[in-house]
């Protein structure tokens, strides 16, 4: 069995010019299969003045990204070695939060949300044009790190330590997954407040619509099934109709 071995990822290459890319570029790692698309998006981050690295394998793409020295990462859903959808659940599972825009040609809503409750921030349909992938790289940079804004979230018995990225009840440990991450991390930042299902749908999932699933429901129900499992009771409620809030449970009159 032959180990790949991952180049190192300190290096910034140059697709086609030869040129160096400026010391403080982000850093984007591209992994597609396609030789032209491949070379096409390289190319064309390159020209951005983002320091580019491509690969053709899910599994070198991997050796590469666990590393952590990329600010974000494109990556195809179908590649040889290690389909998309795996190589982004391996990432997360090595709590490494690059952010993540996955590439599909398929247009249903559900493998959509299969990528995005894998771990991805974003994703794009195929064909797609340079510019939007730019655009949408930019507003993922500009997107806040936890770490860089309130680090710990506490709301009663609630934490979520983004340096970390562990969340916890009662001191106990939410096994969580990335989407339910995400949604606890939204409720813990509006305590107390209504947070709509259509805020939810387009800060988790990035739709900017309201599509026929019960998606939200689903996951929240899980999230909820896992609080409680830690004893946070029924501290996420629903308000019918609007949506979700925190709410500490009415104590004996």
């Amino acid at each position: 069995m032959s180990t790949v071995m991952a180049p190192d990822a300190g290096e910034a290459r140059a697709p086609s010019t030869g040129k160096s890319v400026p010391e403080a570029a982000l850093r984007i790692l591209i992994v597609e299969d396609d030789n032209d698309t491949r070379q096409w998006i390289d190319s064309g981050l390159f020209e951005e003045g983002y320091a580019t690295r491509a690969v053709a394998d899910g599994r070198e793409g991997l050796a590469l990204a666990v590393q952590g020295q990329f600010d974000g990462i494109v990556v195809d859903r179908k590649l040889p070695g290690l389909d998309g959808i795996s190589f982004i659940r391996a990432v997360r599972s090595a709590e490494v939060h690059s952010r993540i825009i996955m590439l599909t040609a398929l247009s249903e809503t559900t493998q959509r949300i299969e990528g995005l409750d894998a771990g991805a921030d974003d994703y794009l349909g195929k064909p797609f044009a340079m510019a939007e992938l730019v655009a949408r790289l930019r507003a993922l940079s500009r997107r806040p790190a936890l770490s860089r804004d309130a680090p710990l979230l506490e709301w009663g018995p609630l934490s979520l330590d983004s340096t970390r990225h562990v969340a916890s009840c009662r001191g106990e440990r939410l096994d969580l997954t990335p989407t339910e991450y995400r949604l606890l991390e939204i409720l813990l930042r509006h305590p107390g407040n209504v947070v709509t299902r259509s805020m939810l749908l387009e800060q988790v999932w990035h739709f900017h619509f309201s599509p026929r699933t019960s998606v939200v429901e689903t996951h929240m129900s899980r999230l909820r099934g896992k609080v409680r499992d830690a004893g946070g009771e029924s501290f996420i409620e629903t308000v019918r109709g609007y949506g979700y809030r925190l709410q500490l449970p009415a104590g004996p009159a």
